[in-house]
């Protein structure tokens, strides 16, 4: 493995489980990528941001939610509930000292709630494409109505390969961890990177996630003509540099 890759190591939960998770040593804060629904650590954004890491010595985790990547269990047993907790417990047992969330679109979701209940440790919050109680705004009527009666829905995956699989168990938590109907409870610099042209997080939920978070440091960058993935180079260099600013000293 090279440098800009460290091997993975597991993390052991108490049901006998493990997480699989690369982690760069480096000085605070800690940068703590949080993948997005059905992806894991070793996308595009996840390996750009850790070369990032390794080139300003900073330390980085990232990791697999269970069910996915290289981590143990079945991707239909997880829950929104569930990759929340394993989160801050990948965050309480791996890290010390304060650490910059980095979410992607669903990660951005549990970026937010994680922020909320580990206050102390989150110096900063970044969502790339964050896509906050997409349970709600994200299924149609028939969607939810399907989901209720089957216990799963299959719908066409838009950037090819096999459908997307949600179940209703999923579907319920995220009901339960919604956001975006009252004021957010996170305080610290917020900074949002979302694409005009998101056919998967319509831009107005970006906007509505500024306006509804309570910290008064927050931006919102829109790229133009920029997907929900934001993989592009020009849109990975507009997120690594939301990063770097976020690591500099205030002047």
């Amino acid at each position: 493995m090279s440098d800009s890759q460290p091997d993975p190591s597991y993390l052991e939960l108490s049901d006998g489980g493990r997480l699989a998770y690369r982690m760069r040593a480096g000085a605070a804060p800690t940068l703590v990528f949080l993948p997005g629904y059905a992806s894991d650590m070793d996308g595009t954004k996840a390996v750009a941001l850790d070369a990032f890491a390794q080139r300003r010595g900073v330390a980085m985790l990232r990791f697999d939610y269970s069910g996915t990547g290289s981590s143990d269990g079945s991707f239909e047993d997880g829950t929104l509930a569930n990759w929340l907790d394993e989160a801050l417990a990948m965050i309480d047992r791996l890290t010390e000292g304060p650490v910059i969330l980095i979410g992607s679109s669903m990660g951005g979701w549990i970026a937010l709630h994680v922020a909320m209940r580990a206050a102390g440790r989150v110096q900063a919050l970044v969502g790339i494409a964050a896509a906050p109680d997409f349970t709600d705004w994200g299924f149609s009527p028939d969607d939810k109505t399907a989901l209720a009666r089957d216990g799963k829905l299959a719908r066409p995956n838009h950037y090819g390969g096999a459908r997307q699989l949600t179940t209703h168990a999923f579907w319920q938590s995220g009901e339960t961890l919604r956001l975006l109907g009252g004021p957010i409870a996170v305080d610290c610099p917020v900074r949002l990177v979302h694409g005009d042209a998101d056919g998967d997080v319509p831009v107005e939920v970006a906007i509505k996630l500024m306006r509804q978070l309570r910290s008064a440091d927050v931006q919102l960058n829109i790229l133009k003509s920029g997907g929900h993935r934001l993989s592009e180079p020009r849109e990975i260099d507009a997120i690594v540099r939301t990063v770097a600013a976020l690591l500099e000293p205030v002047p």
